[in-house]
């Protein structure tokens, strides 16, 4: 009797087993199915070479999690604490719908980091499953950033990088000049996006840091510097790159050159990095008591992960695991009943058909147009590029405007980015509302900036224009981007940006006069180019 019990104990315990792996299955093919716009927004960033290294997150953090599990043995009884999980679900589940509605598939693939916490602690109870944050904290590496975010930091670590660089050349007395986004050697001129195409590493470099400091054993500041480092490492390395690149163009001659770009575009730069990154380690043990080696500061024991992936089949059935099941069944259900005609694309006018004559202003010869290079990166719908004369006696004013059908997969480029990759320096920048000056009953918020190369300086003024709606702030833009796209599923819109050149002796207020004049001007045929829903 007592061997017919166990047995029957033994089949039990197998059934439910088979159970929990049936709710698991169902859960996670039912998240996967959800949000499957995130996943394929995650596989179009890895094909650029800035997230290349996509894939390999989550099998790095697969290891980290198997890792830590063995130091977690299986525990028998009932798993406490499930619930908290799925409210991190449900939480995953909203926050990938506002994504959807939005059409920012980005934002669904950040939802879906969410779900992988949220069936992580439903599987383990809280108690457990809230010490396994690193490695799903990791897996933020393969998501591309915000597009916003992305232009800012770039940008800013290109000039950063150019800078060092062009400073390591004058020091080796080789003839430079960087101004903006151009790198001069005399002998050529290098774009800074394409002396910089080391940084494209940087993310790859990060994650790397990021797995450094988990396994380094030692004090928490040393974990800090090291998962900091990767940012310092990789500008400097492409300082070095640039002015390694200057120095054989210099010397040796420009053929020689693009056999060296191609080798150090490679991964070269990334092992270099990783051995920086080791000497920083090692560096520190130095002044840690006892004195201990690299090896035995870094934990790098993988024995018995395939053991530790084995543990899947003791996953339980229960009501925690089962609502996981349930509530990306009901999600999935919900989404198909939804509307999926939301946001249509406006009637419009082609900037074809935009007035050559404003007012007292009239457009000088044919419409200016962008190099193929200029109108790719812009990835406008539609665009006007005019120069805008009043009389021989007054400066012209530049006129640009670009519109986009949907702005959710990028949009529009802040000028607060692109003037300065054009070797414009901005010299001041401020948000302003220009109503009153217009006569205008609502505000008119725009940027305000002086801009300067050498000697020229520009006065600018820009906005984007998301159908009544005018925003100064590129960020405030992007989030209404995101509002209008969940409440009414229209992501339409644009920019209008004027420039005019300012005289050696001119005041501020005689160059903003002639912008106030055209904007005014400007404002009363947009509507036909840029709708207001």
């Amino acid at each position: 009797m007592a061997s017919s019990a166990n047995i029957l104990s033994v089949r039990d315990r197998e059934s439910f087993n088979a159970g929990g792996l049936l709710l698991l299955a169902l859960a996670t093919v039912a998240a996967g199915w959800f949000f499957i716009d995130g996943l394929d927004a995650l596989l179009l960033a890895w094909q650029t070479p800035e997230y290349s290294h996509g894939p390999l997150i989550p099998v790095l953090s697969a290891l980290m999690f198997l890792r830590e599990l063995k130091q977690h043995p299986p525990r028998p009884g009932e798993v406490p604490n499930r619930w908290p999980g799925v409210a991190v679900i449900v939480l995953a589940f909203v926050f990938g719908a506002l994504g959807k509605l939005a059409q920012v598939d980005d934002i669904v693939a950040y939802a879906t980091i969410i779900w992988v916490a949220g069936i992580v602690l439903v599987t383990m109870g809280w108690s457990r499953g809230w010490l396994f944050w690193p490695s799903v904290l990791h897996l933020v590496y393969m998501l591309p950033l915000p597009a916003t975010l992305y232009y800012k930091i770039s940008i800013f670590l290109q000039m950063v990088s150019s800078e060092i660089g062009v400073s390591l050349l004058k020091l080796v007395s080789v003839p430079v000049f960087l101004e903006g986004n151009i790198i001069d050697l005399g002998v050529m001129r290098l774009h800074v996006a394409e002396a910089c195409s080391g940084l494209r590493y940087l993310f790859p470099i990060m994650s790397f840091s990021y797995i450094f400091a988990v396994l380094y054993q030692g004090p928490r500041w040393h974990k800090a510097v090291l998962l900091l480092a990767a940012v310092p490492i990789t500008v400097f390395m492409n300082s070095v790159r640039i002015a390694v690149a200057g120095i054989i163009a210099n010397y040796y001659g420009i053929e020689w050159l693009e056999g060296f770009t191609h080798f150090f575009e490679g991964w070269v730069i990334f092992i270099i990095c990783i051995v920086l990154l080791f000497g920083l380690a090692r560096l520190m043990l130095m002044f840690h008591p006892g004195n201990p080696s690299l090896a035995d500061a870094l934990d790098l024991d993988t024995s018995g992960l395939a053991a530790q992936a084995g543990r899947i089949r003791l996953i339980r059935p229960s009501a925690a695991l089962a609502m996981a099941a349930i509530l990306g069944l009901a999600a999935l259900g919900l989404w198909q009943m939804a509307p999926q005609d939301r946001g249509q694309i406006v009637a419009r006018s082609s900037f074809g058909l935009f007035p050559t004559q404003l007012g007292d202003w009239q457009q000088r010869g044919p419409e200016e147009r962008l190099t193929p290079e200029i109108a790719k990166a812009l990835a406008a719908d539609d665009y006007r590029q005019a120069t805008m004369l009043r009389d021989a006696g007054t400066p012209p004013v530049g006129l640009f405007m670009a519109f986009y059908n949907d702005q959710s997969k990028g949009g529009v480029h802040s000028p607060e980015i692109c003037l300065p990759s054009s070797g414009w320096e901005i010299a001041k920048l401020e948000r302003v509302d220009i109503a009153p000056r217009l006569g205008l009953d609502s505000k008119f918020m725009l940027n305000r900036a002086i801009i300067q190369k050498g000697e020229s300086r520009m006065m600018v003024y820009y906005w984007f224009q998301q159908g009544e709606r005018r925003v100064a702030w590129d960020v405030a833009a992007k989030f209404f981007l995101l509002a209008d796209g969940i409440r009414s599923g229209q992501t339409d819109g644009g920019i209008v940006r004027l420039t005019t050149p300012m005289g050696a002796d001119e005041s501020e207020e005689s160059a903003e006069a002639r912008l106030l004049d055209m904007t005014r001007e400007v404002i009363a045929p947009l509507p036909r180019f840029m709708p207001v829903e």
